[in-house]
């Protein structure tokens, strides 16, 4: 897995010719760790189906990455990553951002347990991994409406992933959900939905080339999410809004 690590950072070297963003000097090694770290772990937790060393360096690496444009000119301070599974792009944009304070949050304990050692072994202070469903969290005071920018890359639908999202986001705070090609319909609906819960959505496209069609959902919440949402685990799937 070493060498898949190391051709991954070479290939997104590589890719980053063409997007050049503003990265720590650091950042090339630690994220070839982290690229390590995951390969290797992958084997005994089934944390990601993307292994292969280009995919890896587009798909992972450079999709996260996409977001650094929106990122800093939200500028957070608190930042909620949904469905985090191995680390991506949270882990990815923690590295490239250190002084963001992270929280990743995955409801498989697996998962949770896999992030909290890679995040051990790169020494990164400023994340927190939490194992819980977003609908429990999301009534949680510690959480609810805490978080300047709420993350979430291939989450839920989008209805779905504003119920999770949006109960965690501040009022003035932004939601930044990553997606494909998105129809007509689940666009309109999600609208809908986010209306219902004190927010606006745009699409963004990411900019980036090498992408394709990949392309930013953002909710700009305007107003308190109305306490009885998020519904009660597993009610957003079976019934979204919208």
């Amino acid at each position: 897995m070493s060498d898949a690590a190391t051709a991954a950072r070479r290939e997104l070297d590589r890719l980053l010719e063409a997007d050049a963003f503003a990265l720590p000097g650091d950042f090339l090694d630690r994220v070839e760790a982290f690229v390590r770290l995951l390969l290797d772990a992958n084997g005994r937790h089934n944390l990601t189906r993307i292994v292969d060393p280009g995919p890896v360096a587009r798909l992972h690496l450079l999709d996260a990455l996409s977001a650094l444009p929106m990122l800093d000119a939200e500028a957070p301070e608190h930042a909620l990553d949904l469905g985090s599974g191995g680390g991506v792009p949270g882990i990815v944009l923690a590295l490239a951002r250190p002084d963001v304070a992270w929280t990743l949050v995955d409801s498989a304990r697996k998962k949770a347990d896999a992030m909290r050692g890679f995040i051990e072994a790169l020494d990164l202070s400023n994340v927190a991994v939490v194992a819980e469903r977003a609908e429990t969290l999301g009534h949680d005071a510690a959480h609810r409406e805490r978080y300047d920018l709420v993350t979430a890359r291939a989450c839920a639908s989008l209805p779905t992933l504003v119920e999770y999202a949006l109960p965690l986001t501040r009022v003035g705070g932004t939601v930044l959900a990553w997606k494909g090609a998105i129809g007509g319909e689940e666009l309109r609906a999600g609208r809908a939905a986010a209306a219902r819960l004190g927010a606006q959505l745009g699409v963004l496209p990411t900019g980036v080339a090498a992408l394709g069609d990949h392309q930013f959902v953002v909710g700009r919440k305007v107003a308190a999410t109305p306490g009885r949402y998020p519904r009660r685990p597993g009610e957003p799937t079976r019934r979204p809004l919208g």
